[in-house]
């Protein structure tokens, strides 16, 4: 992509222009698609209809012709040779959900196209720049907190040029976990669909997404049911093959149960949460309903890192000491990784993600 970056070339201003008029379109396209998809489910029976093909009211007639009463012969009139077809029109669903621009419950991906000067790296300079593009293509008011953008002229390696809408500015992904990029920790995860990202953020290893939940407020529940189990897990060798493993892991388990009518059920506040949806509280999502398994280590240190999550509902001499300092703490005690091998629809798995597996 070197050749977008030079400057002076009237052919090369041009094609630039040209790349981003086509992202702004795109753009505008999946968000009316987004629109269109949702006005949909809420009201199914308002789906457009086109005309499809016409077909003929009767199949043609393939019988000799009737003898006439009265008469000792054939009637001389031969059977028409072309049936006549009455125009019938077959209504098709046309439904935006149906596009493979945009799914509905997983998280739009955008596209601008801004050259970066310093390459796959996007500077402060350039991030603004990318905000500038979305509010040339006449979206900013459509965005929503979770929207995922791309820049497309950084390039489409790994997360390279990919940026979350927090609901007033594009933040960077967080690379203290893993190389390729995660969620940043201003998006609370219980506010988004557990699969709501799958694919448009990509993952690294096992595909396991790194993900920031406060489950304090459900402390007392996991500590009621939280035990020390043998668990078999299957794990790949160097030489590509695999071979099960026991382990001792901390499980226990908590419900998030559907609110009552009109109380939704709102995210206790989490340190550095960004300023959200515009009706300014962060709500779980109901793709969250259900059970909560939480797994740590079967450790000394697992269960005491578990415990500090959990808040009041374990005696503090049970929660190590960290370094740090209290935010650092704070911030710590809200990461897992979704497992996604064991989640489905209801029952949804975590794994506490440690200090020891910090990057930076």
């Amino acid at each position: 992509m070197e050749y977008l970056h030079a400057r002076g070339d009237p052919n090369r201003i041009a094609l630039i222009s040209e790349l981003a008029a086509c992202c702004r379109a795109y753009t505008r396209v999946v968000l009316r698609l987004r629109t269109q998809a949702e006005a949909e489910a809420r009201n199914p029976s308002s789906v457009p209809a086109v005309a499809g093909s016409q077909a003929p009211s009767s199949p043609p007639s393939r019988r000799a012709p009737s003898l006439q009463r009265g008469t000792s012969r054939a009637s001389s009139r031969a059977p028409s040779v072309s049936p006549s077809y009455t125009a019938t029109v077959h209504h098709v669903p046309v439904r935006a959900a149906q596009s493979p621009l945009f799914r509905l419950r997983r998280a739009p991906l955008l596209r601008i196209f801004v050259p970066s000067p310093d390459g796959d790296w996007l500077s402060d300079e350039s991030v603004v720049t990318c905000e500038n593009e979305l509010k040339k293509a006449g979206v900013a008011h459509l965005m929503r907190a979770g929207d995922v953008v791309w820049d497309v002229a950084v390039g489409d390696e790994s997360n390279i040029g990919r940026m979350v809408w927090d609901g007033a500015y594009l933040l960077d992904l967080d690379f203290t976990w893993s190389r390729i990029g995660d969620l940043p920790k201003y998006l609370p995860t219980l506010a988004f669909p557990p699969s709501y990202f799958h694919r448009v953020i990509r993952t690294q290893g096992s595909g396991n997404p790194i993900c920031h939940i406060d489950i304090a407020p459900w402390g007392e529940e996991i500590a009621e049911h939280l035990q020390l189990l043998q668990d078999r897990t299957r794990t790949e060798t160097p030489q590509g093959g695999h071979h099960m493993v026991v382990r001792w892991v901390h499980r226990s388990t908590f419900t998030i149960g559907p609110p009552a009518p009109n109380k939704p059920v709102r995210i206790p506040s989490m340190p550095n949460v960004g300023p959200g949806p515009s009706h300014g509280a962060w709500l779980v999502d109901p793709g969250w309903y259900g059970r909560v398994v939480v797994e740590a280590e079967g450790t000394n240190e697992g269960l005491a890192d578990l415990q500090a999550r959990c808040g009041r509902a374990f005696p503090p001499r049970a929660v190590g000491a960290r370094a740090g300092g209290e935010q650092a703490a704070k911030e710590q005690n809200i990461v897992f990784k979704i497992l996604r091998e064991r989640s489905r629809p209801g029952e949804i798995w975590l794994r506490t993600v440690r200090e020891k597996e910090r990057l930076r």
